[in-house]
């Protein structure tokens, strides 16, 4: 394996001139990417996390949000 995953968004982030997020962001980011994942399809996980970033919205209060989003039935 070439490098661990903290690795290598430390050289993204640095690259992109950011900071790396702390490991309670890293473990939001992953629940926020499950929650959408779980109740939709596979492919909204990663873009829930660029949504949340576009946003400028920390990652637990996208991942509170979108558990609230889960939690309510399809509108239709």
């Amino acid at each position: 394996m070439g490098m661990t995953a903290a690795e290598f968004t430390a050289r993204l982030a640095k690259a992109l001139g950011t900071e790396a997020p702390t490991g309670d962001e890293v473990d939001d980011l992953l629940a926020l990417a499950a929650a959408a994942a779980h109740a939709s399809e596979r492919t909204a996980a990663p873009v829930a996390c660029w949504l949340a970033a576009r946003a400028g919205r920390h990652p637990r209060e996208a991942l509170l949000l979108a558990r609230g989003i889960a939690q309510r039935p399809p509108a239709g």
